[in-house]
């Protein structure tokens, strides 16, 4: 092949990853529902938080961690909330914003779903490769991943955030 063939290529390369990511989010995200009744946003909003390991985590810090927008962001926090999920509540710190808290209910869907995640990844996703090709993805990923981190459009802007 030549240089001539390489956005070919890569469009083709990327219309098969985002179909792939469109089939195990979704086959992902029902495992959630149905098992835990979580929806998939639900699930990364909790592990996100449970990473970040804070008792009061900030929506900015949560935002930025998910690469999501702020709004983005409040919206599925409402969502939470109603729910019982999570709390929101004034920042002790500087009173200028509000931190993000757990609630029991949330800690102990996080657990039931953090286990439902794991299988559903495995088998919807891992079984259906090699040891070869889990390296192969996971070094793509890490290239994309430091390509991103030291290019000077790194941070996705506003637009690009609200789109995910």
């Amino acid at each position: 092949m030549t240089d001539t063939d390489r956005p070919v290529r890569g469009a083709t390369a990327w219309a098969r990853y985002r179909r792939m990511r469109q089939v195990l989010d979704a086959a992902v995200a029902r495992d959630l529902e149905r098992e835990c009744d979580l929806s998939l946003p639900d699930y990364e909003v909790l592990a996100a938080m449970d990473d970040l390991g804070d008792q009061c985590i900030r929506v900015g810090a949560l935002a930025d961690r998910m690469g999501w927008a702020h709004s983005r962001l409040s919206r599925q926090l409402g969502r939470m909330q109603r729910r019982g999920l999570i709390d929101r509540e004034p920042c002790d710190l500087d009173g200028r914003g509000d931190d993000v808290v757990f609630t029991a209910a949330g800690t102990s869907a996080l657990h039931a779903a953090a286990r439902i995640h794991g299988d559903a990844v495995g088998r919807h996703f891992a079984d259906a490769l090699s040891e070869r090709q889990l390296e192969a993805l996971a070094d793509i990923a890490q290239s994309i991943d430091d390509h991103h981190a030291t290019a000077p459009d790194a941070r996705p802007s506003r637009r690009t955030r609200d789109a995910g």
